[in-house]
């Protein structure tokens, strides 16, 4: 099978899909007015709320979103059911799922002053269920700011190259949104600039690699996101996530474009098994991959940051239905990487390009083996495509985990601080409280025993925030079948893989931490899931309206 025939199919499907279908969510669902007045423009506080030129937006969205997941979901996809059932659900879920909850959660936000879903959940679901799902997204939170921080910090110790970049693309940044971002200055010759600076703090790393210890590396870290989370968001936040999104769609086009050149025959089966180690395709599958079809972390970026900073409503289509196919593009690579200039080792002798084989060290250094190989044909040496693969992932990471803190600062200024005030209101307190856990977590290493309930976790904030959208556009008479069936298979998916997780996983292997948290959250879900279906079928039509 020609990998290239099938990364072209796949590009063209999802942008045929974001004008056929994401005009229909738009017109529809969305039926967006630019005469309505967004929170970056009311409100415009130059903090937070920020209106903000859509290809800067649109590289902060992106950015944010992305993380890891569209990288290590269809890598480990691909390695327990082959890389065709990973395909068709990215090609699927993206389009018709993953980008409808990214666009809806970002509407729906834009009409209610910028508040996050959290928030708006306990105004169209009620007060408990909405106080119940706010700390279970903030703990979410934590517990990817701890994740990532740890991932972070052993990424730069193990690769000690790519911390002069890393830490020069804070500053490049830094400097690029206090003399650049704003509505008078030439932001494509800034972009250039910066560039280049960026470019030579990349090849300065091989020169000067810095050695740190672990823990000082974490603190670092942390320390960042503290800045990152409290400072204007045109100060860092934004400008991080801008210049970011050039090294990642740098990496994309530049993969993309050996793939279809050079055409690698993929060597690895299409279809492993219906019943991998870690369970059954349906549901592990759309647990596994998360960010290349949909994750419940983008209602939170949507809700939290980017309607805070959305200029006009016509350009939401662009920030997050248009993301996110965006990112479903970067997932079909990988796959079309992984599965063709790999070597399938799984039956015979690993190689040093073996995919199990590389594997077994970390989804990081598959990918950039996999890069390196894609574009050592361009004749770019080996080894500068797998430090520039590492660089992208871990922007990739950088950029989720400074957001997750800021969006942590949000829930609990919203949530805690309107009602109570003093502490909670504090951003500077409301901040710290999530990074102190955070850094604890990761310091003790305690993440390991609750990290492996996370995906299905994430897929169940994805259910409920489609279950939100839905009670919402349903009061102002748009179709609901749009985002009520995906929310309905979503929660099916979530549901069914906690009951798979408890019985087969958790309580024969003892584990009963894990046991009582999957016991709990399928509460949550069952509870949540049955009061949004309640009111999505027996809610009271109000006038229509656009947003």
């Amino acid at each position: 099978m020609n990998a290239g025939y099938i990364l072209l199919f796949s590009i063209v499907w999802l942008v045929f899909a974001y004008i056929w279908y994401g005009n229909k969510i738009k017109n529809k669902v969305i039926r967006t007015d630019d005469s309505f007045i967004t929170p970056s423009n009311e409100i415009n506080d130059g903090k937070d709320f920020v209106p903000t030129k859509k290809s800067i937006l649109f590289g902060h969205h992106f950015s944010s979103i992305a993380g890891a997941g569209p990288i290590v979901g269809p890598i480990l996809a691909f390695a327990l059911f082959g890389w065709l059932p990973a395909l068709i659900w990215i090609v699927l879920g993206s389009v018709f799922i993953g980008a409808v909850h990214d666009y809806a959660a970002l509407m729906i936000s834009l009409k209610n002053k910028g508040k996050s879903i959290v928030e708006i959940s306990t105004r169209v679901i009620s007060k408990k269920a909405g106080m119940i799902f706010t700390i279970f997204v903030w703990f979410t939170l934590v517990l990817v700011e701890a994740v990532f921080a740890d991932l972070t910090a052993r990424t730069l110790i193990n690769m000690p190259d790519i911390a002069v970049p890393t830490i020069g693309l804070i500053v490049v940044a830094t400097l690029f949104g206090i003399f650049c971002i704003r509505p008078d200055r030439n932001v494509l010759i800034s972009t250039i600039i910066a560039l280049i600076a960026i470019t030579g703090l990349i090849i300065s790393g091989e020169y000067f690699p810095i050695y740190l210890d672990y823990q000082v590396w974490l603190f670092f870290i942390i320390l960042y996101c503290w800045l990152a989370s409290i400072l204007p968001v045109w100060v860092l936040l934004q400008p991080r996530d801008y210049l970011s999104m050039y090294i990642l769609l740098f990496g994309l086009a530049i993969g993309v474009a050996g793939v279809l050149i050079f055409q690698p025959t993929i060597n690895a089966p299409a279809f492993v098994s219906f019943d991998s180690k870690s369970g059954p395709l349906f549901p592990m599958l759309f647990i596994t991959i998360a960010c290349g079809a949909v994750s419940g972390f983008h209602s939170l970026v949507a809700s939290g940051t980017s309607s805070k900073q959305l200029n006009k409503t016509s350009e939401g289509k662009l920030i997050s239905y248009g993301t996110m196919l965006t990112e479903a593009i970067l997932a079909v690579l990988v796959l079309c990487m992984v599965s063709s200039v790999l070597i399938w080792d799984k039956e015979s002798a690993a190689t040093w390009n073996g995919f199990f084989g590389l594997l077994e060290k970390s989804s990081n250094i598959v990918f950039g083996h996999a890069i390196g190989l894609t574009i050592e044909k361009f004749g770019i040496p080996f080894y500068l495509g797998l430090s520039f693969g590492i660089l992208m992932i871990n922007a990739f990471i950088l950029t989720s985990l400074d957001t997750s803190a800021r969006l942590g600062r949000y829930i609990v200024q919203e949530t805690f601080g309107d009602k109570f005030g003093g502490f909670f209101k504090n951003k500077h307190t409301a901040t710290l409280v999530g990074l102190i856990f955070a850094y604890i977590i990761a310091a003790t290493g305690s993440y390991n025993v609750i990290w492996a309930i996370f995906g299905t976790s994430n897929q169940l904030i994805a259910a409920i925030a489609l279950f939100i959208v839905t009670i919402y556009f349903v009061g102002f008479k748009a179709p609901k079948w749009y985002t009520v069936i995906p929310a309905i298979f979503m929660l099916l998916v979530t549901e069914i893989a906690f009951v798979y997780q408890i019985f087969y996983i958790y309580v024969p292997k003892q584990n009963w931490i894990l046991a009582v948290s999957a016991a709990f959250l399928f509460i949550l879900g069952l509870v949540i899931g049955i009061e949004c279906i309640q009111k999505i079928f027996f809610i009271k039509k109000e006038k229509a309206k656009t947003v």
